[in-house]
């Protein structure tokens, strides 16, 4: 107990020391459309926000649902590749991106999924395949438990569920404390993002510059970074995850063996409970495979997708 006292007093004086120099502002979000929101972005007014999201493609539909902390540009290499032959769908979910805040602090995956729908219901789009990565992941599978009528397919990409058996990720745990997580929401250096998406990431020397500079600046985006604090101190429970064996859509579980956020094994716990469904795994890649290598794993969302109903 005394060290864990210690360690936390040790990371505050570390932490108010480099304040001066690692305080960072929000960024207006009119400034970061004009970067990152130019065509083909939308936006929809719905519970009080502009939501942004993209729409491209004709054809099947896929919907897309982004992680914790990331944004619908995470999905490019997929969009890219896809758009074709279907027409592809994605969002930045509330306290993310461009879309900010949750106005009523909204941040549950119930949250996600309700929002997820109202953005269906607003482009009339009736029945999709759906699939997610990572927080996105847990908003995909608890969409296809509460709609299943709505869902065609589903895909997981690492995604969150099952109660995790290790202990959480350091800056998880920190982010969601009264004070850390406080201090968080003002303190936002770049190299923190950099070394974050480096953990996330098979191979880091994938990172690009480029790459560490849209995640920094969506963090900064006015309003997210207090978002952020709000929904980890909510906790970490992912939904009805006795739910999952009830799952009867064709299920596409895509894992990089290099994940460290979230073990491989619980894509197998996936594959195991939802009859439908078939596994692979990605040598060298981590957490985010369709972002670190988009065209490999994109090749096999392709061939399961490709099954879908004109």
């Amino acid at each position: 107990m005394r060290f864990v006292v210690t360690l936390i007093a040790v990371l505050l004086g570390l932490m108010l020391g480099a304040s001066a120099l690692s305080f960072r502002a929000d960024i207006p979000v009119e400034e970061l459309k004009a970067k990152y929101g130019g065509e083909p972005s939308q936006y929809a007014e719905i519970g009080g926000m502009k939501v942004h999201y993209r729409d491209e493609g004709t054809g099947p539909v896929v919907v897309l649902v982004h992680g914790s902390n990331a944004s619908l540009h995470t999905w490019e290499g997929w969009a890219a590749n896809l758009k074709d032959n279907f027409r592809v769908i994605r969002m930045d979910l509330p306290g993310h991106g461009l879309t900010g805040p949750d106005p009523e602090s909204r941040y549950r995956v119930a949250d996600f999924v309700s929002l997820v729908d109202a953005l269906m219901v607003h482009l009339e789009v009736q029945s999709f395949a759906i699939g997610g990565n990572s927080l996105g992941g847990a908003v995909a599978w608890n969409y296809a438990v509460r709609y299943p009528d709505k869902v065609e397919k589903l895909i997981l990409v690492d995604a969150a569920g099952y109660p995790w058996e290790e202990p959480l990720p350091l800056v998880l745990r920190l982010a969601g404390t009264p004070v850390i997580g406080q201090m968080m929401s003002v303190i936002s250096p770049r190299f923190g993002i950099r070394d974050s998406i480096y953990q996330v990431y098979g191979d880091p020397s994938r990172v690009t510059e480029e790459l560490v500079t849209r995640y920094h600046e969506l963090l900064l985006r006015e309003g997210n970074r207090n978002a952020t604090y709000i929904r980890f101190s909510q906790g970490f429970s992912f939904g009805n995850v006795d739910k999952i064996p009830s799952i009867s859509v064709p299920t596409l579980i895509l894992w990089g063996t290099l994940d460290t956020w979230i073990l491989p094994k619980y894509g197998e716990r996936f594959h195991q409970d939802i009859a439908n469904s078939e596994l692979r795994i990605y040598a060298n890649l981590g957490h985010v495979p369709m972002e670190e290598d988009p065209l490999s794993t994109v090749s096999d969302a392709r061939t399961f997708l490709e099954a879908l109903p004109e």
